[in-house]
């Protein structure tokens, strides 16, 4: 047990007596740290080092949050240094009254770990109040008849002090026919009392003037003093008499104001006026009038107000009857006060540890609980327990608190916020209870690994499909909150090359959304087998994993390919051979073809778009065998020729077409005669030939017309008697020698010489492109000179331009094929669905197109004949790429009707080599036709 240092300390006496006090009351409470202090400390004032006390070290402090927890908090403990500090003014006798021992009791409250220490600190009393009498001056009246040894009670003083300091004796004055006596009611309270020495005579003396002093035990002492006027009466000579000096009564706590306590009686012997009693309360607290009534005629006493036992459980009513005399007769009312189990416990949370993890082990301190009752005995015994939560359970700490414990596992996904009901009852009869709800907040942990929605996921995508195009999306949750449940997608394996992988797929991070990267091409991926994953952002992370598989459909994007008939090794077309004398529905062959989509698009069906005779062969719509309708007539060709074509079973459908080449023959020897000849062509394709061999005809002769024309002007007006010369066309006689003429619309833009030669025994042209700049003179194929005029030889003995060049004449316009008509190149679509210009060409076909378009080109003026050496003058329609070396040598196979002339190519002239006849060479059978 510590003493707090007193700055203002008691008297010496006392300080000899407090050990003594306090050793009395040290068996009431073992287990409380003791201090005791003097009351009206001043603020701030170092009560004792409570850590130190407890057993704790200064270093601890900040960590274990020592802190006081009390009603009102008198107490405060500095955080450094641990010394308990008066926080508020103490007064002795506000806080504890009359009582001999005033201790404040509170709690001491450390965290970490939580620990509960019990302190009692003794207030002690100071000599600060002075005795006080109710009323500066007090009048009496006494007869002259009073006998002596009658004693008059008078008021007390009143001291809120206690022990010594309180009011110990009263002084009277000194007198002759008055002396004082102390008398003490059963609380320990003294009143003084006058008590009459010798009989009064009115006549001798009327009146009496004392003064009464009350004195405490302070040191020094302190006294108060009243005034006390007594008029001395005539003689009543009988006083009223109570029937009890003393009466007791016991009252419940609960009973209703206007309640009747007790009947007072007093008589007065004397008769007529001096015989009627008036009842009063006489030297009474202000608590006594305030809680009780008495009635001055019946002396009946009557409750005012609710009695609480817990504001004070007894009362002493001192009770005057006065006759008309002023006789007075007095009498003392005990009344006891029963407590009745009027209050309810009070439950109060000191300390809340929330948020609360959810991995807490059961066991874990959530909140410390205070209880409290007013009551007494069994009515304040105060027991708790936690309603409707089993997660959470009490355990009493010491004396009147518990602990607020979790008794197991926690989950915030399933509950993130508890209300905790804690009820605290009584053992009174009725016992009464109370509750309160504490707030405990569950904080996350990750605990939970995201989960996907569906256990695998399957999605079909279509081939050819938009890169960037999002394909899927793969969707996860996890129930955790902030970063524990933020979900991230990623693929962490799949069917393909890690390096690969990137190229076909990708996912968002953020919402699972899938995207191909590429089009997906069916006939190369049909099936992707992905594993997604799902990982949230705790620490550590959890994660989940799925499969995405993404099945590829079919679009019909590849069209049918023929596997049979095929070519052989040299590019020639194969043929079958067919028995003369096969029977209808005798196999001939099979045409197999093959397609890489699959499904509907895959599904081929055989047609024969071209027969050379209708209705001897029969084809297999699903099949493609190739049966014979009917039996070889007389007149049926022995080489037959079938055009098939393969569609499959897409939308738009696709196709392919092959050629079958059937030889009706017994044996391989005499199916090859049928092989060496060129059948007559039976289709638009041989027509469409035959068409452009006359055009072309009657270009050549209109050309050999105007070719002749001028060579007859040249002679008729030349006075040279050349036979052949050479004919120079492009020459203007008005534009002067050596300056070539500008060709509008409909003419050549640039000039070109024609050389003739004699001695030949076939015509032959040739077509030399020259600049209008230089106009070669030495490199025409003729026999005899060319003269070729010059603009730098003005002195040269050779025929003038006038004469020897005649004016060019724009060609005739008849002939020329409009832009529709013009042949394009093998493959063209520049023909309509009617046949006029079919989409395949043969061979010859090439170059009279070629012929014809730049022909028609120079008499446009949009092209020239000599756009470069072996172009042909294409170059402008074609480009510079397509020239001669890039397409085979068709010329020397063009024969032109009505002439014996074949076109040859003037490279083949410079090589020296003989352009081979126009009718020497015959397409072999066996070759394909070009589409």
């Amino acid at each position: 047990m510590r003493l707090g240092a007193e700055r203002r300390g008691p008297a010496p006496w006392l300080q000899v007596l407090l050990p003594f006090l306090l050793s009395l009351f040290g068996g009431a409470l073992p287990d409380q740290i003791r201090y005791s202090i003097p009351e009206e400390l001043a603020k701030n004032s170092v009560v004792g080092n409570l850590a130190k006390d407890l057993g704790l070290s200064v270093r601890d402090l900040p960590g274990r949050k020592l802190r006081i927890s009390a009603e009102k908090e008198y107490f405060a403990v500095n955080p450094e240094s641990g010394d308990l500090l008066v926080s508020d003014r103490i007064d002795r006798e506000q806080l504890c009254g009359k009582q001999a021992l005033c201790v404040l009791d509170f709690d001491a409250v450390a965290e970490n770990p939580l620990s509960i220490f019990h302190v009692a600190v003794t207030v002690l009393d100071m000599n600060d109040n002075t005795p006080l009498f109710k009323q500066s001056k007090v009048d009496l009246k006494i007869g002259e008849s009073t006998k002596p040894g009658t004693a008059f009670p008078m008021d007390p003083a009143l001291d809120s002090d206690a022990g010594p300091n309180s009011l110990q004796r009263y002084h009277l004055n000194d007198n002759e026919y008055f002396e004082l006596a102390e008398k003490q009611t059963p609380d320990g309270r003294k009143y003084p009392e006058l008590v009459l020495k010798r009989p009064l005579d009115r006549e001798e003396r009327d009146g009496h003037r004392l003064v009464l002093t009350a004195v405490d035990g302070g040191d020094p002492p302190q006294s108060g003093t009243t005034q006390i006027q007594i008029q001395v009466t005539d003689a009543n000579d009988n006083s009223p008499v109570f029937s009890q000096d003393v009466y007791r009564v016991t009252l419940r706590e609960d009973v209703p104001p206007g309640f009747s306590v007790l009947r007072v009686t007093a008589t007065d012997l004397d008769e007529g006026v001096n015989a009627d009693v008036t009842y009063s309360f006489h030297n009474v607290d202000e608590s006594v009038e305030r809680f009780f009534s008495l009635d001055k005629r019946t002396g009946e006493i009557t409750t005012r107000d609710d009695l609480d036992y817990e504001v004070a459980s007894s009362y002493t009513l001192s009770i005057e009857a006065k006759d008309p005399g002023d006789l007075a007769a007095h009498c003392r009312v005990q009344v006891e006060i029963l407590d009745e189990n009027d209050c309810a416990p009070e439950v109060i949370v000191t300390s809340v540890f929330t948020p609360l993890p959810e991995d807490s082990p059961p066991g874990t301190v959530v909140a410390l609980i205070k209880t409290r009752d007013r009551d007494s005995g069994e009515n304040g015994e105060v027991y708790c327990r936690v309603l409707g939560n089993p997660e959470f359970i009490l355990e009493s700490s010491s004396k009147n608190y518990y602990k607020l414990m979790t008794g197991g596992a926690l989950d915030r996904e399933q509950i993130p916020e508890y209300n905790v009901t804690i009820a605290a009852t009584d053992r009174g009869q009725p016992p009464l209870s109370s509750s309160i709800s504490v707030t405990v907040h569950i904080s996350d942990v990750n605990d939970n690994a995201p989960v996907f929605h569906q256990a695998a996921y399957v999605v079909h995508v279509p081939e050819n499909n938009p890169p960037g195009a999002s394909i899927a999306q793969v969707s996860a949750s996890d129930p955790d909150v902030g970063p524990n449940g933020q979900v991230s997608y990623s693929i962490v394996a799949s069917d393909l090359e890690p390096r690969a992988l990137s190229s076909y797929v990708s996912v968002s991070a953020h919402n699972g959304v899938v995207f191909a990267q590429r089009a997906f091409d069916h006939e190369q991926l049909r099936t992707l087998e992905l594993t997604l994953q799902a990982r949230d952002q705790g620490s550590p992370a959890l994660r989940a994993n799925v499969s995405l598989r993404v099945l590829v459909g079919d679009r019909n994007d590849n069209a049918p390919r023929v596997l049979y008939p095929a070519l052989g090794p040299d590019g020639s077309a194969l043929f079958d051979t067919v028995p003369r004398a096969a029977e209808p529905g005798y196999l001939v062959t099979k045409v197999v073809a093959v397609d890489a989509d699959s499904g509907h698009n895959a599904w081929l069906s055989y047609h024969v778009l071209q027969a050379s005779e209708p209705g001897l062969f029969s084809l297999g719509l699903r099949t493609g065998e190739v049966r014979t309708a009917r039996a070889l007539g007389d007149r049926d060709a022995a080489r037959q020729r079938l055009l098939v074509a393969v569609r499959d079973g897409g939308q738009p459908p696709l196709s392919a077409t092959a050629t079958l080449h059937l030889v009706f023959a017994d044996s391989l020897q005499e199916a090859l005669p049928d092989l060496s000849d060129d059948p007559g062509p039976s289709d638009a394709q041989a027509e469409l030939q035959f068409y452009l061999v006359v055009a072309l005809a009657a270009i050549s002769v209109l050309f050999l017309l105007a070719v002749i024309l001028a060579i007859g002007l040249r002679l008729r007006h030349s006075s040279s008697p050349a036979a052949w010369g050479c004919f120079q066309p492009g020459l203007n006689s008005k534009s002067g020698p050596g300056v070539l003429p500008s060709y509008s619309e409909g003419t050549l833009p640039y000039s070109y010489n024609l050389c003739v030669a004699s001695q030949s025994a076939k015509t032959e042209f040739n077509f030399l492109t020259v600049t209008p700049e230089v106009v070669p003179s030495q490199d025409l194929l003729c026999d005899d000179a060319c003269w070729v005029p010059s603009a730098n030889h003005e002195d040269a003995e050779v025929p003038s331009a006038s004469d020897t060049v005649l004016k060019q004449a724009p060609p005739n316009t008849d002939w020329r094929f409009s832009q529709a008509q013009r042949p394009g190149t093998s493959g063209s679509q520049n023909g309509d669905e009617t046949g006029t210009w079919p989409n395949n060409q043969f061979d010859t076909e090439m170059l009279q197109a070629m012929i014809l378009a730049s022909a028609s080109e120079a008499a446009d003026g949009s092209s020239t004949l000599g756009g470069g050496a072996g172009t042909m003058g294409l170059s402008a329609r074609y480009g510079p790429q397509f020239t001669l070396q890039h397409v085979p040598d068709y010329r020397q196979n063009v024969y032109i009707p009505g002439s014996n002339a074949t076109l040859t190519n003037a490279a083949g002239k410079r090589d020296g080599k003989a352009p081979a006849g126009g009718n020497g060479n015959k397409k072999k059978s066996g070759k394909k036709e070009k589409k």
